[in-house]
């Protein structure tokens, strides 16, 4: 009879804790595996094979994780807006560009016969900071004609963009047209013509604002393009990368050969957005600017970052 009572007792508590467990899963689960760069990247691989991906560790300028590492270090691309945050970040800080003027949009821009719309909201004329927030192609345009010649090779130089980074054994270098008249200068800044660069090019350039920020964090500069980065992921065109739980600071880019040819994507981004650590560069071969950043949310959401027990992301 005691043997039999120990028994029912036994398989009852073995009953209770399995119904606990199914209540709660993580009460018998196993230990979640460490969240990596090298599996974020892995796993975002998986859902978007085409994906061209770098994770450049803006302290040490050390690759955390790439995808498709031979062609992201050979891909050259027309950088589409990526380029705006550079430009503007140099313009400013030589006294050439008051941040603070406002530029009326209509949201319709043709250039050299090339349409090269806006795609946000109607709004007021646009301070700098705004004009990041959602890539406003027509206060980028006027940015441009007041260029000098042969100015906008100096102004990107100092980023790294238009040479090989050394973050992989065999890279393609930049390719870049010197305008010859004010349409060629916008179309050349608004990264649709006369430049292409690699994922990793543009990774390097990013890392190079960042430092730029560290070293000159309460430069008017500094705190325009950096206040527009954030707000273009927290509200803006590149709201998409906001979806991954971390903090990100970004720009989108979209561009293509042609009207006849599909565009490819862009997102380049710094996190977190208050104290980067990692530059993110995601090139899609054919997608738009969005697409990049949805991509960008799936990587961080997988990451180190992410402080999170709960497993990756959907």
């Amino acid at each position: 009879m005691h043997t039999h009572s120990v028994r029912n007792l036994l398989q009852t508590s073995a009953i209770s804790v399995l119904l606990l467990a199914s209540l709660n899963p993580r009460t018998l689960s196993q230990p979640q595996p460490l969240r990596t760069w090298p599996s974020a990247a892995a796993h975002v691989a998986h859902q978007y094979p085409d994906a061209r991906i770098a994770v450049l560790d803006i302290a040490t300028n050390r690759l955390l994780a790439s995808t498709h590492l031979a062609e992201t270090a050979s891909t050259l691309a027309a950088p589409g807006s990526t380029l705006k945050p550079l430009v503007l970040y140099s313009l400013i800080s030589a006294g050439r560009w008051n941040p603070t003027h406002r530029i009326a949009c209509t949201r319709k821009l043709t250039v050299a016969g090339r349409s090269l719309n806006c795609s946000h909201p109607p709004s007021d004329p646009m301070d700098a900071r705004q004009a990041l927030t959602w890539s406003c192609n027509t206060y980028f345009n006027a940015v441009s004609r007041s260029l000098a010649p042969g100015e906008l090779r100096i102004l990107l130089a100092p980023s790294g963009i238009l040479g090989p980074t050394g973050l992989a054994p065999i890279e393609a270098s930049a390719e870049f047209r010197a305008p010859l008249s004010p349409d060629q200068a916008s179309l050349a800044l608004l990264g649709v013509d006369g430049i292409r660069v690699t994922p990793l090019e543009l990774a390097a350039a990013y890392r190079w604002l960042a430092l730029q920020f560290a070293a000159h964090p309460g430069s008017t500069a500094a705190q325009v393009i950096r206040e527009g980065l954030a707000d273009s992921v927290s509200f803006g065109i590149a709201g998409a990368a906001s979806l991954g739980g971390v903090s990100v600071a970004g720009k989108t880019g979209t561009a293509n050969l042609s009207a006849a040819t599909p565009s490819h994507g862009w997102f380049v981004g710094l996190a977190p957005a208050d104290h980067p650590q990692v530059v993110l560069a995601i090139y899609l071969p054919t997608g738009h600017g969005s697409n990049a950043a949805q991509v960008a949310a799936d990587l961080l959401a997988n990451s180190p970052l992410r402080q999170s027990n709960l497993g990756p992301h959907p």
